[in-house]
């Protein structure tokens, strides 16, 4: 059953209403990404068991700014919307995505993202979690020295 969770939310989600009025219009449904691995090649792991908890989230990440590093310890994809952002894992694998590309994100890698363009970067995400489950953990340590480097 948790196999056919996210699939079956994408498609619900991704889904056009149909009008019950007359229209020369077709309903099309496009399939923007369908992978059993993320990003950097990675089988995507099992699902957590319990009682699972779906989050989608708007990000908008301004120009200029990296994300702290961090990891996701659930299964997460999403759709650029807006702008350009470079992605950089902690083993230096290296993804650029552009408005309307689809991602699926690494899990228990640490990684950050930057908005190296000009406008602000906005992404949907959508994580298929655990109830109780945080859906990301931010390395403290490397977010500390990051600031404390900037404000010098």
């Amino acid at each position: 059953m948790k196999k056919f969770l996210l699939p079956f939310l994408i498609g619900l989600l991704s889904a056009t209403p149909v009008s019950a009025h007359s229209s020369d219009a077709e309903t099309t449904v496009d399939v923007i990404a369908k992978t059993t691995k993320s990003w950097n090649g990675k089988q995507l792991p099992s699902y957590l068991s319990g009682t699972p908890e779906i989050t989608i989230l708007r990000i908008t990440i301004p120009p200029g700014i990296s994300l702290p590093l961090h990891i996701h310890p659930v299964i997460n994809a999403g759709v650029m919307m807006q702008g350009a952002l470079t992605v950089f894992t902690e083993d230096e694998q290296i993804l650029h995505l552009k408005a309307g590309d689809p991602i699926v994100e690494v899990v228990d890698t640490w990684h950050y993202g930057k908005n190296e363009g000009s406008e602000p970067v906005v992404l949907i995400m959508f994580y298929a979690g655990r109830e109780g489950t945080p859906i990301t953990v931010v390395d403290t340590v490397s977010a500390d020295a990051s600031a404390k480097y900037q404000e010098e």
